[in-house]
């Protein structure tokens, strides 16, 4: 079965996987899943991510992160849907809970976080919001 939606899907497990107080949930591995891992590991919402073997296909375990028994993530979700992408420029990139979140986006110099894109002074694809 084709998926439609990758990054939601990846996005929904780990949801999925906080709500139910799993140490680690199980993704099938992409490129783009690997770098937005990257950027959630990086802004310390996640322990980490490697490589498994799933089912006979290549998967990606991530490690969830939990503070004082409640989730890292409190809120994550797509913004930019495959029915209504969203674009933004490096100075127009939305702000989550006034900074304390992140925004992931998909730039020409690779997927990176809100602060990143504004520091190299480039726009792109919003895929997501964390906090």
């Amino acid at each position: 079965m084709s998926m439609t939606d990758p990054v939601g899907d990846l996005l929904t497990r780990i949801r999925n996987g906080q709500r139910a107080r799993k140490d680690s949930v199980t993704s099938p591995k992409s490129k783009l899943r690997a770098r937005v891992l990257d950027v959630l590991q990086r802004e310390g919402y996640i322990r980490g991510y490697g490589d498994e073997e799933v089912g006979g296909h290549e998967g990606l375990r991530i490690e969830l992160k939990y503070f004082e028994g409640q989730p890292a993530i409190q809120h994550i979700a797509r913004v930019s849907k495959p029915g209504r992408r969203v674009y933004s420029g490096s100075q127009e990139l939305p702000r989550i809970r006034n900074g304390l979140g992140i925004t992931i986006v998909s730039t020409p110099r690779g997927v990176l976080s809100d602060a990143e894109a504004r520091e190299q002074n480039v726009g792109g694809e919003v895929l997501a919001e964390v906090f």
